[in-house]
């Protein structure tokens, strides 16, 4: 069996909101929970108009609470914008699936 993985870095269309793209990403996830994927990675990006994923921890949260059973993970965390001990906590606190 193979496994599949979808990378998200919640592209905001032209026109479009972070939130509808946060709500496009949310509904991509639970399609690829339910078709059987593996993985959904989010990738974090940060000044960027067309990108809504700069809040990693937030939205992995997010979208695992909106899923049943993918793994929902960072596809990386740009550590030299945020303070090493304080991501180690905040996926610390993810992992316990609260």
């Amino acid at each position: 069996m193979t496994n599949y993985s979808i990378l998200d870095l919640i592209p905001i269309s032209e026109g479009s909101t972070a939130q509808t793209a946060i709500q496009n990403s949310v509904k991509l996830a639970q399609y690829a929970d339910h078709s059987g994927f593996t993985r959904y990675w989010l990738a974090e990006h940060h000044n960027m108009r067309g990108v809504a994923s700069s809040a990693t921890a937030v939205l992995i949260g997010h979208i695992a609470a909106a899923t049943n059973r993918i793994r929902v993970g960072s596809g990386g965390i740009m550590l030299p914008n945020h303070a090493p001990l304080v991501v180690a906590e905040q996926f610390g606190t993810l992992e316990t699936n609260i």
